[in-house]
């Protein structure tokens, strides 16, 4: 099968099964949205889902949260991985909002990047989802997916270089809703450690399943 055709089977499977993919990760608003893409950082989005309402309950705007403390964010989010790191991030990520942004969750790519605890990845996943700009966050999932089912070659051994496969091979119209495809075929189906090959509808057309099932 050529990339285009896998390609084209790719998206004419998840457009017919999962044509409204988005985030999992519990959210009203922007700032919400950012807040939960930094703490999910290594860390499974049903967990941050379960920390996250009474965080925003207490930190209601990033001024609220700029002007507390590492003291009074910490307890919030000590059942998450890393809380003493993420807490920082969390605390001079509202500064930064507050004092460059206006209060405002930055639109472009590079001035998201300017927050602490923002890399690449999460300021994709925040222009993509609050924005509608067809950014491809690579995440595990997305990294690990991506290549089983041949859309990326081995060779891509970065998350960046699946990024740059991904985006040159994929419409653009498609390149935002795609990343949530991986995401969600990783987290139930295309499973790191034994993936559920008997389960998954898109064995027709994946390389993995060529290699080492079929």
């Amino acid at each position: 099968m050529t990339k285009k055709k896998r390609y084209q089977a790719f998206i004419d499977h998840f457009t017919q099964h999962q044509p409204e993919a988005t985030t999992e990760l519990t959210y009203e608003n922007p700032f919400q949205l950012l807040l939960a893409v930094i703490l999910s950082a290594r860390c499974t989005d049903k967990r941050i889902n379960m920390a996250t309402p009474a965080l925003f309950e207490a930190f209601p705007t990033p001024m609220h949260m700029a002007h507390s403390s590492f003291e009074e964010i910490f307890p919030y989010i000590k059942s998450i991985s890393y809380p003493n790191n993420k807490t920082k991030h969390l605390l001079n990520m509202a500064k930064m909002v507050v004092g460059d942004f206006a209060g405002a969750i930055p639109q472009q790519v590079e001035d998201l990047q300017k927050l602490p605890g923002v890399g690449r990845k999460t300021a994709h996943v925040i222009a993509s989802v609050l924005y509608n700009q067809p950014k491809m966050a690579v995440d595990t999932h997305v990294f690990r997916v991506s290549k089983r089912l041949g859309l990326v070659n081995e060779s891509a051994t970065t998350p960046l270089a699946v990024e740059q496969q991904l985006v040159r091979h994929l419409p653009e119209a498609y390149i935002a809703k795609a990343h949530h495809w991986l995401i969600l075929h990783g987290r139930y189906v295309c499973l790191a450690r034994k993936p559920k090959c008997n389960a998954c509808a898109l064995t027709s057309f994946c390389r993995y399943f060529a290699q080492t099932v079929a």
